[in-house]
């Protein structure tokens, strides 16, 4: 196949997913480049999602949709499955690119009320560590470009970025610049926040199938995104859970 063919190939795919917000980008298998947040792939019989990831997309969810009780409980549950203070905060802080800013405000108050109720029952929970430095100017640019090219597996252009620059510059320099480069979260987890909150909002059909490919480039197995989709199910959110499965039957 020549340039000119896979060029427009690549651009035909792009079209497709439609205008998004965030999150626009089409797929192709990872490349042997690795990356410190990325965990090594391992077969699903090797590793099996923990209770720790488990609690993450039903966190996401629950905050998307702004369900507060639910959240209220999915932070319980995180907490008490081992995410630090900092992964929490963290959670929430990433999925204002998804959720908007309210959403994301609303969720770190509750937790911070959540982690006052544990504090008086005499709960300490483990703080966890700070994301190191973030580079500025061309050098977070550069960094962005690498990370959206790792979790994408090829580097991303097409008709919607020509159409709209500034939604390319935003998703290179921002969010997979300034929030991806926050190494105190893995890329797996911050890719079962995203499932989980897209999955709960209805219209987003193409970017949740888009992040569930991000997902397998990541290391999650298509066994285990079908057990986060029964970890939504049991926390209530049953619409969700249906559109990830429907979503992984297109993969």
């Amino acid at each position: 196949m020549n340039n000119t063919q896979t060029t427009k190939r690549s651009h035909a795919r792009l079209g497709a997913l439609g205008l998004v917000i965030l999150a626009g980008f089409a797929w192709a298998p990872i490349s042997s480049a690795s990356s410190l947040h990325e965990p090594e792939k391992k077969t699903v019989s090797e590793r099996t999602l923990t209770s720790r990831q488990l609690v993450i997309a039903p966190i996401g969810a629950s905050m998307a949709v702004g369900d507060m009780p639910r959240l209220h409980d999915a932070l319980n549950r995180g907490l008490d499955a081992g995410l630090t203070i900092s992964e929490s905060k963290e959670i929430l802080v990433q999925l204002y690119a998804y959720a908007g800013f309210p959403r994301s405000l609303n969720a770190l108050t509750l937790l911070m009320k959540v982690l006052q109720e544990r504090a008086a029952r005499g709960i300490h929970d483990a703080p966890g560590r700070e994301p190191g430095p973030v580079p500025s100017g061309h050098a977070l640019l550069d960094l962005g470009t690498d990370n959206q090219t790792r979790l994408l597996g090829s580097p991303v252009s097409g008709p919607l970025f020509e159409f709209a620059p500034a939604i390319d510059q935003f998703l290179k320099s921002h969010l997979f610049g300034d929030i991806f480069a926050r190494d105190n979260l893995e890329w797996v987890d911050r890719e079962l926040a995203t499932v989980g909150a897209i999955a709960a909002m209805p219209g987003l059909e193409s970017q949740l199938e888009s992040h569930l490919k991000i997902s397998t480039n990541v290391g999650l197995t298509m066994e285990q995104l079908r057990q986060v989709a029964s970890e939504l199910k049991a926390a209530g959110e049953p619409d969700g859970a249906r559109r990830i499965l429907v979503a992984l039957e297109k993969n």
